[in-house]
């Protein structure tokens, strides 16, 4: 550190010496300051902050050595191969994966001998063994070739990653350079690419079971993707066992369960997936298994109704004319993404036959509209008036659906 001095000063430190580096307090802004970096025979200067970590731009550092170490790589590259970075991503190995083709064929080959034997995108414990062995990227690629009903558009879910040792770029192939934060990698898949190349990947993302540490609060197509099933298996297995022993039980959905017994159901999921034990045996009360499904949906990180398609919902439900806004729903509904729209219908099936036994349960299409209204919808911004606005076509709208799940879906 070198006080208060003027670039000129700091510009006759530094001459000749390539990498070396300065830090300065300005003299046009006292208590800012700046570092200087001799480099390419020029002496560069860069507003320097500090939050806990030193940082210049959006990679933060320990020490300002790191930050210098880094900053030179940087520069090194840009200048020296600007026009190849320029190309990188002009003609990716990500769709035919020339370096690994062989044992990506090898492996969609033991793949498609178990597609007819399940439908999950699965393999045997030997299949494992080897597929750990290569890169995430052959792992999509032999789960894309392995044919299924389910597959579900997705996009990856890239965040900023420092990568330990030498690492390449799974779209184009190249050198992921910088002492820190070299690249970004899918939290869901393990795709790990360039930032820039983050921008071409299709949305294509086949999440790793081994990722997916839970099955509340997980996005819903995540999770659905992640387990190779139609919908997820919690609205399966609760709703089975509803229709099995509850559609007559009254006030259903409408009676609340013990909280920490619904808490118990939740963890279960989290533990045990679809292995879940949520028999009579064990939670005797329907209720529990209702208050179950419905935190289920509460939980989700974007509603079953998705906040993109929120407002246009809401919209719709103001239509006076019935058969207007009949029309104007079921084209909102083609805009929820696949695995929301039939996780979506699926329930609407079960929801009409909850009707069907009101005489019993004393619950109708409205009852079941308020309900479900705010759990499977909520408005974008976090606004207790708007909610408590909308909350009437929220109701409507699940009303609706219910009434017309024939037609509408």
């Amino acid at each position: 550190f070198h006080g208060i001095i003027s670039r000129e000063q700091a510009d006759e430190i530094l001459a000749g010496i390539e990498g070396a580096y300065i830090l300065r307090e300005s003299q046009r802004q006292p208590g800012c300051y700046t570092l200087a970096l001799r480099f390419g025979n020029q002496t560069l200067n860069y507003r320097l902050f500090y939050d806990g970590k030193h940082f210049v731009g959006e990679k933060r550092f320990e020490s300002i050595h790191d930050l210098v170490t880094d900053g030179l790589i940087t520069l090194y590259i840009e200048t020296k191969a600007s026009e190849y970075i320029s190309k990188m991503t002009t003609n990716p190995i990500y769709e035919h994966i020339g370096y690994a083709t062989l044992l990506r064929e090898k492996v969609s080959r033991r793949l498609s001998r178990t597609k007819n034997e399940s439908r999950k995108a699965s393999v045997t414990s030997e299949e494992n063994t080897q597929v750990e062995k290569i890169t995430s990227l052959v792992r999509r690629a032999a789960l894309t070739q392995n044919d299924n009903h389910f597959n579900y558009e997705k996009a990856h879910n890239f965040k900023v990653h420092t990568f330990r040792g030498p690492h390449w770029c799974e779209y184009c192939a190249n050198f992921m350079w910088g002492l820190i934060a070299q690249g970004v990698r899918c939290s869901d898949c393990g795709l790990n690419v360039h930032k820039q190349c983050s921008k071409y990947v299709p949305n294509d993302c086949q999440p790793d079971l081994k990722r997916i540490k839970r099955v509340y609060c997980c996005d819903l197509t995540t999770l659905v993707k992640a387990h190779n099933t139609q919908r997820p298996m919690v609205v399966d297995s609760c709703i089975r066992e509803i229709e099995a022993r509850g559609l007559k039980s009254e006030g259903l959905y409408r009676v609340s369960g013990f909280t920490e017994h619904i808490e118990d159901v939740k963890m279960a999921f989290d533990r045990d997936g679809d292995k879940a034990d949520i028999s009579a045996n064990i939670y005797p009360d329907i209720n529990i298994i209702a208050g179950a499904l419905k935190l289920y949906f509460r939980d989700l990180p974007i509603p079953v109704i998705t906040y993109d398609t929120y407002s246009k919902f809401i919209e719709a439900a103001k239509i006076s004319n019935p058969d207007e806004r009949l029309e104007a729903i079921h084209e909102v509904l083609m805009l929820l993404p696949a695995a929301h729209y039939e996780t979506l219908r699926y329930l609407m099936i079960h929801l009409k036959k909850v009707t069907l036994h009101e005489k019993e349960n004393f619950m109708n299409a409205e009852n079941l509209g308020i309900v479900f209204g705010p759990t499977l919808m909520r408005p974008p911004e976090d606004s207790t008036l708007a909610t408590l606005n909308d909350m009437r076509y929220q109701k409507l709208i699940v009303q609706i659906l219910i009434e017309n799940e024939d037609v509408l879906f």
